[in-house]
C-alpha cells in the first residue's frame, strides 16, 4: 500500500518535462481519474492509502504518459466551451484555440436577427463533436449536424450528444465531398479541418505526430487542400443568411482569405484571433 503523495511524487519522477506537458499536472489528473475523486481531496487526503491494484494502474498509465500517450485517451476527457467531453484514440483531441471559431459564431448569431429564428449548422469532420455539441448546446434555437467520415468519431459525437442531453444535434456519415443533400441547405457552415502541411506533421509533439489521427491533421502538401474544397460545398448548400467559417493556421489568413476570395461568393470575409493573439478563424458572410 502507498500513499496519494508518495503516488504523485513517484509519478511526477516516471514523467519526464517536455515542451507541451506538465508531469505534476498529469500524475493529479491521472490519480483522480482512478480514485474519482477531485485535486483537492488529493490534497486534503495525501497521507491516506491507495489499494495495490489502483497503484499498479497508476505506474501504468504514468509510464504510459511519458511516452508521450496524451493524456485526454488515457482519462477519457477534455474540458471544451465549459464543457466535459468525452475523447478516445482515433478522434482529435479539443483544444482552446478551437473555443474561438465556437465562441465566434455563437457572438456573430446573437447579435443577429438568427437570434430568433430556427437556425441550421453543419459541422464538417466533427471528429469528438465538441464544436456541433457546443454550438447546440449554447445555441438553443439551432438545428446542427455533426458530419464525418469515421465510424470511431461519430460514436464519440454520439456519446457527447447524450452526455449533454441534447435533442437539437445529430450525427450524419458522409463525406461532404461527395454527398448529396438534396433539398437540405444551412445558415451556417463550420470546420476545423486538417491543415497542418503533410511534411511537418512529424515535426509535431509525439503526442500528436504519433498519437492522433493522420486523417484529422493533414491538410496536403500546403495544408490547404480542405479549404479548396470547402468552400465549393459551401456554394452548394447555402441558404440565406448564410456563412462559413473555419479554422486556420496561425500563418494561413492571406491564403485561406485568397481561397474565400475567389469563388466570388462572400460579401465580407473576417478574421478572428485567438488568445494568443494568432489569426485563428476565417469567417465569409454572404
Amino acid at each position: 500500500m502507498v500513499t496519494i503523495e508518495r503516488l504523485l511524487k513517484e509519478g511526477t519522477e516516471i514523467i519526464r518535462q517536455r515542451e507541451y506537458n506538465n508531469p505534476f499536472l498529469d500524475v493529479q489528473l491521472i490519480l483522480c481519474y482512478l480514485l474519482q475523486k477531485d485535486k483537492v481531496y488529493l490534497y486534503l487526503h495525501k497521507k491516506d492509502e491507495v489499494g495495490d491494484e489502483t497503484a499498479e494502474r497508476f505506474y501504468v498509465m504514468a509510464e504510459k504518459r511519458n511516452e508521450g500517450y496524451p493524456l485526454q485517451y488515457m482519462i477519457n476527457s477534455q474540458e471544451f466551451m465549459g464543457l466535459d467531453f468525452y475523447v478516445r484514440e482515433g478522434v482529435l483531441v479539443p483544444r482552446p484555440d478551437t473555443e474561438t471559431l465556437v465562441e465566434n459564431i455563437i457572438e456573430i448569431v446573437n447579435k443577429s436577427p438568427l437570434k430568433n429564428e430556427t437556425i441550421s449548422i453543419l459541422d464538417i469532420g466533427t471528429g469528438s463533436g465538441a464544436i456541433a455539441v457546443s454550438l447546440g448546446y449554447y445555441l438553443k434555437n439551432s438545428e446542427v449536424t455533426a458530419m464525418d467520415i469515421d465510424d470511431t468519431a461519430l460514436e464519440t459525437t454520439g456519446i457527447n450528444i447524450r452526455k449533454h442531453g441534447l435533442q437539437n444535434v445529430t450525427t450524419l456519415k458522409g463525406d461532404i465531398f461527395n454527398y448529396d443533400f438534396a433539398d437540405k441547405k444551412f445558415n451556417i457552415v463550420v470546420s476545423n479541418p486538417p491543415y497542418i502541411e503533410r511534411d511537418i506533421i512529424g515535426d509535431l509533439p509525439v503526442e500528436v505526430s504519433v498519437y492522433e489521427p493522420r486523417l484529422a491533421l493533414d491538410g496536403g502538401a500546403d495544408g490547404l487542400d480542405y479549404y479548396r474544397r470547402i468552400v465549393r460545398v459551401f456554394e452548394k448548400i447555402h441558404r440565406e443568411p448564410a456563412m462559413l467559417s473555419v479554422e486556420i493556421g496561425y500563418d494561413q489568413r492571406t491564403a485561406v482569405t485568397e481561397i474565400f476570395n475567389a469563388v466570388n461568393i462572400f460579401k465580407t470575409i473576417e478574421c478572428e484571433n485567438d488568445l494568443g493573439g494568432k489569426d485563428r478563424v476565417v469567417t465569409g458572410f454572404l
